[in-house]
């Protein structure tokens, strides 16, 4: 990628989470993009209780931060549970998931940067 289009992959330096859209990626789960740059992105998703988010892996490095309700984290075959200012950090190309328990929002900080987010 250029430099042109690396700068262009990237939010505004301030950014006000009022003027994020948030998406509904599935029934129960919805997920705004705070802001980005070519090596970082910020997310933040909310949960419906019950609701089991896909065990997945990217090549990503990850932390997610619980901001409120309580969580099942999965990751390499391990599940502990979260609840408000608990975190997991999750290495690139490691089996993960989370389940909500109580619903809730947590924050997901990627790097590098999710293109696949911004390109779906």
């Amino acid at each position: 990628m250029t430099d042109t289009a690396t700068q262009a992959r990237q939010s505004d330096t301030f950014v006000h989470a009022s003027a994020s859209p948030i998406e509904d990626l599935e029934p129960g789960i919805k997920r705004q993009i705070l802001t980005y740059g070519p090596d970082l992105m910020l997310c933040r998703l909310w949960f419906d209780s019950g609701i089991a988010g896909t065990v997945h892996q990217h090549p990503h490095s990850q932390i997610s931060y619980i901001e409120s309700g309580r969580f099942r984290a999965m990751m390499r075959g391990k599940e502990r549970e979260l609840v408000a200012g608990d975190s997991v950090a999750i290495t690139p190309d490691t089996d993960h998931g989370i389940t909500c328990i109580e619903a809730g929002s947590l924050l997901d900080i990627f790097n590098p940067v999710r293109e696949d987010f911004l390109d779906g």
